[in-house]
């Protein structure tokens, strides 16, 4: 291991804050003809310490994603390699991490809209899905956005806002969950 290498720590973390994580970024999970490209907003601490996107306990996508037919079986974040065979890629928004997304600002967030953009346009997903709806009005500049199919595009893919699959949004329980994310599946698959 190189110096510039981050010393990830096993799955699961030995503790749920993970502090060793702050600041650390995380390799995307990306190739290219992607069918659904997903934007957190930033890696967890957790997600910092261990390398894997969404690895901190309570987070609710693994088992959304599952839940609503993305995957034949509730996948752990030690098995994002898996989401890359069924046409699922990983990316965020910013990659720092972070305890809370409340510490992102929205210079980064714009910053890493247009970074996103050309990320696009070079890989070509058939949709790309942004999990979080205020942080969509933060990165993109439009307000009074709603979950589901947006009515333009990101380059030539479809563009979604799906709510934000971490435990910490009161505003959606499992069940509004899985049915936004069906819904993405469903015109995807």
């Amino acid at each position: 291991m190189s110096e510039s290498e981050p010393e990830w720590v096993p799955w699961p973390p030995p503790r749920a804050r993970c502090p060793e994580g702050a600041g650390r970024s995380i390799p995307d999970l990306i190739a290219d003809d992607l069918r659904i490209l997903l934007v957190g907003i930033n890696p967890s601490l957790c997600s910092g310490a261990t390398g894997y996107h969404f690895a901190t306990p309570g987070n609710r996508l693994w088992s959304t994603m599952h839940q609503a037919g993305w995957t034949d079986r509730h996948l752990r974040p030690d098995e994002t390699s898996a989401l890359l065979a069924l046409g699922i890629g990983i990316t965020n928004l910013v990659n720092r991490a972070t305890a809370t997304a409340k510490e992102v600002t929205r210079d980064e967030l714009r910053a890493g809209a247009e970074a996103l953009r050309r990320t696009v346009e070079f890989r070509r997903p058939r949709a790309v899905a942004i999990l979080g709806i205020s942080v969509f009005d933060h990165a993109f500049g439009e307000a009074h956005v709603r979950a589901g199919l947006q009515s333009r595009r990101l380059g030539d893919a479809l563009l979604w806002v799906l709510p934000n699959p971490s435990g910490l949004n009161a505003h959606y329980g499992p069940a509004r969950l899985v049915e936004h994310f069906a819904a993405l599946r469903d015109v995807i698959s």
